[in-house]
Formats: C-alpha cells, sequence, structure tokens
C-alpha cells in the first residue's frame, strides 16, 4: 500500500472529513514517528507494533560491481518489531 493509497482509504473511512485533512493528519503521524526516531527514541503502537532505531557497527563491505573491498562507516537505522495481533493477523491467526 503506498501512502497516497492509505489517505485514499481513510478518506472513505472518515468521509465528512476533507481528503486535504486527512492528508495533513497522514503526515503529522509520519513526521512524529520520523522525528522520535531521529531523537533515538522509541514509537509503540499497541496491537501493531514497535519502531526503534539500532546501531549498526562499521564494516567492511565489498562493490558488487568491481568485488573491490570497501569501508562501511557505523550508522543507526530504522528497525520495526510486530505487535503480536499483526503478527497473528498476517498468519491467519495462527502463531508462527
Amino acid at each position: 500500500m503506498l501512502r497516497s493509497e492509505l489517505v485514499a482509504r481513510l478518506q472513505e473511512e472518515m468521509a465528512p472529513i476533507k481528503a486535504s485533512e486527512v492528508e495533513a493528519a497522514v503526515d503529522v503521524v509520519l513526521d512524529e514517528i520520523a522525528v522520535a526516531l531521529a531523537e533515538g527514541g522509541r514509537v509503540e503502537l499497541r496491537g501493531f507494533g514497535a519502531f526503534s532505531v539500532r546501531k549498526r557497527e562499521a564494516r567492511t563491505g565489498r562493490n558488487p560491481r568491481t568485488g573491490q573491498t570497501v569501508k562501511v562507516e557505523a550508522k543507526r537505522v530504522p528497525f520495526f518489531k510486530p505487535g503480536k495481533e499483526l503478527r497473528l493477523q498476517v498468519n491467519g491467526g495462527e502463531e508462527p
């Protein structure tokens, strides 16, 4: 699902609210999640999952085109851990 599809679906569910207002609400939610993660925080949406940031250490990588080794710097990457309810829904109601 694309962001635009999410906005359209929410617009259908919330018919009296204007599409521009729904889009603004989606923007605020996504921006706040990004800001919290950028500050090193964690965002937990009960029943859905939790967004957090993990640190990846520096390592030696390889350029797939040339085969040459490349130094990859340490970095922080976003991580998502699905909640139990989401896992059950994705797996048809059965715990994997």
